[in-house]
């Protein structure tokens, strides 16, 4: 049976913690092009909907990175990486790690740690410096977490209420990469909560330059740095036990990674977000996230679509398949109606398989103010995905486009 992991999009992008400054661009229209998957190349790094490392891991895409000490040859390779467009930065279990990368330290010399709050738990480590390397793209002295580790928890870091994302267990990855909308993972005027200089008396908050905060290592590649495409098949019959498909880097800045006709949904440069109308309610909170492994909405907005129990609770088990519709509605005035599906998770999850079409699950909070579009949106349908502050054609970043 499937551990039920839930969404893993950042807090940061669903709180009112902000980011930095932007906007999108682009038109109108509903239509998605045709679904193409681009072979691995310089540009192109293969992704895989397998269960990860424990096998578990229902509608997940993993990729393998690979981090070396800065300036040298000294590298390793860690597979089983998770694909996430709902944070920014590169996160790697310390117990995955056999490379000795150095540490980041503040203006003090103390060392520098993040507790990094996720929806689904949070992970605190040490920031440590690596070059990170994807496919033939190298991002040079990266500030990466190295997730897990002996020193204490600090008090900031558990006030966010949520469980620890420290281990393979908890995680169900070796790691995250988050490729999402923003270059840093918290941005200017981040909250004290979630970085700390850390001597041997204890931990203390800080706000760090922007330039020392854990990044996403695709702004920092000297080309094809302004964006990534997800790119996914469908997913035949519904469900399938694996899937392949590639990540390419850049937008517009190779062959291989043209706009073409894929609609443009600006994002909020604050929060990253767009607009989402979903059977009469307009949620404005609403974001693409590849880290989440289902479509999440509010469970009572649809008679009929009853919550699972037991183990699976979280997720939704409709008597029968439910079919579905929603508008998403870009900063940029570009809207789009987008159908999608929801199964019984727990006849799911029972299956063996690891790549489902139509995974849901319901969202807690009261009230609910976004629709989470999960990984199953992305299969058999290519999503942009452009960075703030980085040129990108079809308008000003940050934007999804599909």
């Amino acid at each position: 049976m499937k551990n039920p992991r839930r969404f893993l999009v950042s807090v940061l992008a669903i709180s009112a913690f902000a980011f930095s400054a932007g906007c999108g661009g682009g038109g109108g229209g509903s239509s998605t092009p045709p679904n193409t998957i681009v072979p691995p190349g310089n540009n192109v790094a293969p992704i895989s909907v397998d269960g990860g490392p424990l096998g578990d891991y229902a509608d997940a895409a993993f990729i393998s990175v690979t981090v070396c000490v800065p300036g040298t040859s000294t590298c390793q390779t860690v597979d089983n990486i998770l694909v996430d467009t709902g944070s920014s930065g590169l996160r790697i279990l310390s117990s995955a790690l056999t490379v000795a990368l150095p540490q980041q330290n503040a203006a003090g010399g103390n060392p520098v740690f993040e507790c990094f709050p996720f929806d689904s738990g949070y992970t605190w480590g040490p920031v440590q410096t690596a070059d990170v390397k994807i496919a033939g793209e190298t991002a040079s002295s990266t500030p990466i977490e190295a997730v897990g580790t002996n020193v204490t928890v600090p008090d900031g870091c558990l006030s966010f209420d949520l469980p620890p994302s420290n281990n393979i267990d908890e995680l169900g990855a070796n790691g995250i990469l988050g490729v999402g909308l923003f270059a840093p993972d918290c941005g200017s005027g981040c909250p004290t909560e979630i970085y700390y200089e850390c001597p041997a008396s204890g931990c203390f908050g800080i706000s760090p330059s922007v330039a020392l905060q854990v990044t996403n290592p695709v702004s920092l590649f000297t080309t094809d740095n302004n964006g990534v495409i997800v790119e996914l098949p469908a997913v035949s019959g519904g469900q399938q036990p694996t899937l392949s498909g590639s990540l390419v880097f850049g937008i517009g800045t190779e062959t291989n990674n043209a706009l073409g006709a894929a609609k443009v949904y600006g994002a909020d440069p604050e929060f990253g977000e767009f607009t989402t109308s979903f059977n009469g309610t307009a949620y404005s909170g609403s974001f693409i996230d590849s880290g989440s492994n289902g479509y999440f909405f509010l469970s009572s907005s649809v008679s009929g679509i009853a919550g699972c129990g037991g183990n699976d609770a979280g997720f939704y088990c409709p008597s029968n398949t439910a079919n579905l519709s929603a508008t998403n509605e870009g900063t940029n005035g570009t809207s789009g109606t987008v159908d999608f599906s929801i199964a019984d998770a727990s006849t799911l999850f029972s299956s063996g398989d690891n790549a489902f079409a139509d995974l849901g699950g319901e969202i807690s909070d009261s009230p609910p103010y976004f629709f989470d579009w999960g990984l199953p949106f992305f299969f058999g349908r290519n999503v942009y995905v452009a960075i703030q502050g980085q040129n990108a054609p079809g308008g000003t970043a940050p934007y999804w486009a599909y």
